[in-house]
């Protein structure tokens, strides 16, 4: 008994040594430490797999590579994109070690520039992270509404079609649930979330090997349908006027592989333990088993995907249309929850990173709200206000399926737009400035180096970005109509140019840029101090 308890008391000064060296951390960035880390090693890895999504995140977006670039463009634009997020998530990962922050690359964009352009820079990179993170909780509530309508057409044996009221509704109802959710302390986050990659995993696993099983050797499709141009198929068209080049179709593709928050595990950083290697070692490991176990599920799905010319069927979501044709209907409803729980867990874990980053704009003073939603509860320790916050501002995009469906399906590409530029200014800043005199970057554990390996891996994931955002940016389907024009870059570019007008008129009089706010409560203690003493010279005279 006396041993356990000895075991047990060395186990928390160890705990408690390891968030003295983070809170040590944080202070030398310049911010007071305001979170209660709970996260452990499991806990982090499990928020970035969940994060990312895999299991739901191709089964809301399946549809675009299937239907418009073929069967072979599922396939190869998945591990295509995944090789070169690779590059992205290493990149991101080595600066989330070096600055790990609520901010997450917001804090690190402005950190890694000459002090003149910091203001500049972390206003510019917040808003698109902000609007990247919003639009990402947005579009994946709203496509775990679609898809669990679709186990009621399915229920239904498809004689079913919810509305688009009905869609928006439930889609409002889970954001609500979800910031409940979020509205509790840190600790029983942590716990929420440490179960989470085990069911996304295990989901996808069991999917595979349920698909494989139930789909006779005869009624799977031949390797030149799965891998060869006979599967890649241009559905570009409307009425079969126009169509994309086949390249482009195919290269539509990219969407799967590109909808996912790759820094989100770096917005948690505070509350976790160890967190200049626990977030960044997430991050590595959940891209790199996204991308394997994601390319496996894609094969699957197309291997056992019957008739192409069935698809999407009556829910219009291919994925559980080719579930459903060769598992049966019970047997698809039962896997349908588990891939809808995914679904589930990406929303709760993307609301918690995104109601930080709000947090850490806040605290910088990038909004003109006194500190409103950089406020932390006192009861949960965590910033309640940015999570409601959060919540309504992720209502307003699904609103928009009620207008116009098209410009709803927008969103999800502005995800992938909007993040992954938000990205790439500070790893473009580390190369720019590395040498710049008033710009000291001290690498964390997690570093590539500064050699030929580092440079390569920057400037890859660069070009990436830049290349795939034009291609998220086009219309999928010709001719160009008003019904189905890519709003992503008009949203994008909008949010771009008012942000611009904003920090003009006003928002550089309050925001300084990612400054911290030690020095700012250590010269309120001290005021407090003077007047304290001030107060006892007058009662003792």
């Amino acid at each position: 008994m006396f041993s356990r308890r000895k075991q047990g008391d060395r186990d928390v000064m160890r705990v408690d040594a390891v968030i003295q060296d983070d809170d040590a951390v944080l202070k030398d960035l310049g911010y007071v430490p305001s979170f209660k880390r709970e996260f452990t090693n499991l806990e982090t890895i499990s928020f970035a797999f969940s994060i990312m999504g895999m299991c739901s995140s191709i089964a809301t977006t399946f549809n675009t590579p299937f239907l418009l670039g073929g069967p072979a463009s599922a396939v190869w634009c998945w591990i295509l994109g995944s090789c070169m997020c690779f590059t992205l998530g290493t990149s991101i990962a080595e600066i989330v070690s070096a600055f790990p922050t609520a901010g997450g690359l917001y804090t690190a964009s402005a950190r890694l520039v000459p002090p003149q352009h910091r203001p500049l820079v972390g206003w510019i990179v917040g808003w698109l992270n902000m609007l990247g993170q919003v639009a990402g909780i947005s579009s994946t509530e709203f496509g775990l509404s679609q898809m669990i309508w679709a186990a009621v057409v399915i229920g239904k044996n498809g004689h079913y079609s919810p509305s688009s009221g009905q869609v928006v509704g439930l889609f409002v109802g889970l954001l609500i649930v979800h910031g409940i959710l979020n509205s509790v302390a840190t600790k029983y986050l942590a716990r929420f979330t440490s179960v989470f990659v085990f069911i996304n995993v295990g989901t996808t696993i069991l999917i595979i090997i349920v698909l494989l099983a139930c789909t006779g050797k005869d009624n799977m499709h031949s390797a030149e349908f799965v891998f060869g141009s006979e599967g890649v198929i241009n559905g570009t068209s409307v009425n079969g006027t126009s169509r994309w080049n086949t390249g482009i179709a195919f290269l539509f593709g990219l969407l799967s592989v590109q909808w996912t928050d790759y820094d989100a595990t770096a917005h948690i950083s505070e509350e976790v333990r160890r967190a200049a290697v626990a977030a960044p070692s997430a991050i590595f490991v959940a891209v790199i088993g996204t991308g394997l176990i994601g390319w496996l599920l894609n094969i699957t799905l197309v291997l056992c995907s019957g008739p192409f010319e069935n698809l999407p069927g009556a829910t219009g979501l291919a994925f559980i249309e080719i579930m459903h044709i060769r598992i049966g209907k019970d047997g698809t409803l039962f896997l349908w929850v588990f891939v809808c729980m995914t679904a589930f867990f990406v929303v709760q874990t993307a609301l918690q990173a995104c109601s930080r980053t709000f947090y850490a704009f806040s605290r910088d003073n990038g909004f003109p709200d006194r500190g409103f939603i950089g406020k932390i509860h006192p009861l949960t320790k965590t910033p309640l206000n940015a999570v409601w916050v959060t919540v309504f501002l992720s209502i307003l995009p699904g609103l928009l399926d009620l207008a116009s469906p098209i410009a709803a399906q927008a969103i999800f590409a502005l995800t992938a737009v909007a993040l992954d530029t938000s990205y790439i200014i500070p790893i473009a800043c580390r190369r720019i400035f590395r040498n710049h005199p008033e710009v000291h970057f001290v690498p964390g554990p997690f570093y590539m180096g500064d050699g030929l390996l580092g440079w390569i891996v920057n400037i890859n994931c660069i070009c990436w970005v830049c290349f795939v955002t034009v291609i998220l940016c086009l219309p999928t389907v010709l001719p160009i109509t008003k019904d189905n024009f890519n709003y992503a870059s008009v949203i994008t570019g909008s949010v771009i140019i008012l942000s611009f007008i904003w920090y003009f008129l006003g928002g550089r009089r309050h925001y300084k840029g990612p400054n911290g706010n030690l020095l700012q409560r250590e010269v309120k203690s001290d005021s407090r101090d003077e007047d304290s003493e001030d107060s006892l010279k007058k009662m003792e005279a």
